[in-house]
């Protein structure tokens, strides 16, 4: 295993309706969704999520919480009243999660891949907004961002599919000093120290404060640095998706390229028993807080073995174990995608080792302190109002206010996926996984799709006595090479589901 594996990416978008502080955030994330349903066809408003494997309450220590004493929050399972649920023709899921509008992107296989569907879900929203701020309407706004910086968190999170013979014990020791300390890579940024940002201040992520244990299963309260959820969508006696719920929203490409290409290879050393070096944190939880809370990066953590080594020297213990391990597995023939990983790996940690403002085109937390720095040098502090408003401005989704968007059109930043892949990437799914059959069916057949998931589609075809569910439990089954030629000849959902039987 190498870079490559089955991924994706799930993202909360903020919301807010300017004037109306008492506006119902779960009616307007619904406004959000059934719009851009409603534009694509109301029949795709009425296609419903199968729930039939969802299993959000097992926990991958061996357990299930009893179900009574489960926060509202975690019961995913419920059928949603609102019908605020879409399946897209990309493969993705457009739904309401804990009062946000989330965009779930498709199944990829590698990090290039995800960036790309991740940036579609920007589309999809800022199309959301605009047809919700037609004129006469009352203004509604999105951000790509993970607080309102008034003590409300929500999640950007990771999915990876894993070997479940891989004990979780393994998972969790060799990611929590990972985690702690990739964010100086993929911190998005934030002004305020705290949950509420209480102190003046500026910090590399977005998420740290909000974290209070190492392991759990909880999203929304006592959020672990490991999230414990043990729900595969897949074969479960083959495969394992770990739930990565402690990383930032990414504007950019290369920081969001990083955060999903260096977790894979963790992830592969830690499969397979290449973990040589012993990185344990005595605290991690305050490790993490720590380290977002110094943009200088010269903090130091302490180690279980007593070395007290700064984030950044933490990731090149993880670099190295990364290097020596493909070298040994695959010598000079390892994928490109591979290659440019730890290559931009090893040159950002070069880069913030000597003068983390340098990478300002790569990181979206250096972008965003650079643009703050020139406000500072104009004598506003940190503790000033309007720096709050310019962070949260950064991450609106609109091409026309979005600080981001604005100096990405300048080209401030490195691009590693075209404007042109991105729009492509809105209406059709990867060709490689079973998101291509989904989206297919979806798209082909939309007037005869009851529902789906991530592993299922289930028809309602009018020649048929009942509804026929085609479950998709191996993400890498019904891709464009398995089945292509078969919507191909399909004039029908019928004559697809014979050849399917056949």
């Amino acid at each position: 295993m190498t870079v490559r594996r089955v991924m994706g990416i799930e993202t909360e978008y903020g919301i807010s309706q300017p004037g109306d502080p008492s506006a119902n955030p779960m009616v307007l994330s619904g406004r959000v969704v059934t719009a851009y349903a409603r534009e694509l066809g109301l029949r795709a408003a009425q296609t419903g999520w199968d729930y039939a494997d969802e299993a959000p309450l097992q926990d991958a220590r061996g357990w299930a919480m009893d179900r009574e004493f489960a926060d509202p929050s975690q019961l995913t399972d419920a059928e949603d009243p609102t019908m605020a649920n879409v399946v897209l023709g990309n493969g993705a899921r457009l739904y309401v999660d804990h009062a946000h509008p989330e965009y779930s992107s498709p199944e990829v296989t590698g990090p290039l891949a995800a960036v790309t569907w991740d940036r579609a879900g920007e589309l999809v929203m800022r199309e959301a907004a605009r047809l919700l701020n037609q004129p006469g309407m009352p203004p509604l706004n999105l951000y790509k961002n993970n607080t309102d910086g008034k003590g409300a968190s929500y999640g950007t999170h990771e999915n990876y599919l894993m070997r479940r013979l891989t004990p979780f014990a393994d998972i969790v020791k060799g990611l929590i000093p990972f985690f702690v300390s990739r964010q100086v890579i993929c911190g998005s940024g934030k002004v305020g120290i705290g949950t509420e940002s209480q102190r003046p201040g500026f910090q590399l992520s977005q998420r740290a404060d909000f974290f209070e244990t190492e392991v759990g299963l909880e999203t929304t309260l006592k959020r672990p640095i490991i999230n414990t959820r043990d729900e595969p969508h897949a074969v479960t006696e083959k495969y394992r998706r770990l739930h990565v719920i402690i990383g930032d929203a990414n504007h950019c490409d290369v920081a969001n390229f990083l955060k999903l290409g260096t977790t894979s290879l963790v992830l592969a050393i830690i499969e397979a028993g290449a973990v040589t070096r012993d990185l344990s944190l005595r605290e991690p939880v305050a490790a993490l807080q720590q380290i977002s809370h110094d943009p200088s990066l010269r903090t130091t953590v302490r180690l279980e073995d007593g070395r007290e080594l700064t984030a950044v020297q933490i990731q090149r213990e993880y670099l190295a174990m990364v290097t020596d391990w493909l070298e040994a597995t695959y010598g000079s023939d390892v994928d490109s995608e591979t290659a440019e990983v730890v290559r931009r790996w090893g040159q950002t940690l070069d880069t913030l080792a000597t003068d983390p403002m340098n990478a300002a085109a790569d990181l979206d937390w250096v972008a965003k302190l650079q643009l703050l720095q020139g406000f500072r040098n104009r004598g506003i502090e940190w503790a000033d109002p309007k720096l709050r408003a310019i962070d949260i401005q950064w991450s609106d989704v609109r091409a026309d206010k979005g600080i981001f968007h604005k100096l990405a059109a300048g080209g401030r930043f490195t691009e590693l996926v075209s404007a042109e892949a991105v729009a492509a990437a809105v209406h059709n799914p990867p060709e490689d996984t079973r998101a291509y059959f989904r989206g297919r069916a979806v798209t082909q057949f939309p007037d005869q799709i009851a529902a789906a998931s991530w592993d299922s589609v289930i028809f309602d075809v009018p020649q048929r006595r009942t509804m026929q569910r085609v479950p998709m439990l191996e993400p890498l089954r019904g891709t464009r090479e398995h089945v292509g030629e078969l919507f191909d000849r399909a004039a029908s959902a019928d004559e697809l589901l014979n050849e399917l039987l056949r």
